[in-house]
């Protein structure tokens, strides 16, 4: 069952083994499915919050960083399983984005999921609104 679009919650997530673990407080429940190329291929559903309502509780230290095409998105992933939990978008590039596939427990229904013409990029980026 989705929550109310616009309530608050926090919810804690990580990587596949654990070495990075972070929490983010969410009050919009609507994310985005991109079908952009490295989305597609990562599975992410992006949840955009601003800076202030992510923290990352452990594996600063674990965490690469991948670039590509413009360098603007900074796409983190855990070092030691790979998987990726967040990164920097580049349509946000001042707010985080949190893969809502790696919150904790089965929480995906809490949640609005909104299709993104993603690899139809420049077309429309100006639908992503945070």
């Amino acid at each position: 069952m989705t929550k109310n679009i616009n309530e608050i919650a926090t919810y804690e997530g990580g990587c596949h083994c654990g070495a990075v673990r972070f929490k983010v407080i969410v009050d919009n429940h609507k994310v985005d499915d991109c079908n952009c190329s490295i989305c597609s291929k990562k599975g992410f559903l992006h949840l955009i919050v601003p800076r202030e309502k992510f923290i990352l509780l452990q594996g600063e230290d674990a965490l690469k960083t991948y670039t590509f095409n413009t360098g603007v998105a900074q796409h983190k992933f855990c070092g030691i399983c790979g998987i990726h939990s967040f990164y920097i978008p580049r349509s946000h590039p001042d707010c985080i984005d949190v893969n809502v596939r790696c919150l904790d427990g089965n929480v995906i229904g809490n949640f609005e999921i909104v299709p993104f013409d993603g690899a139809n990029w420049e077309d429309n980026i100006h639908k992503l609104v945070n």
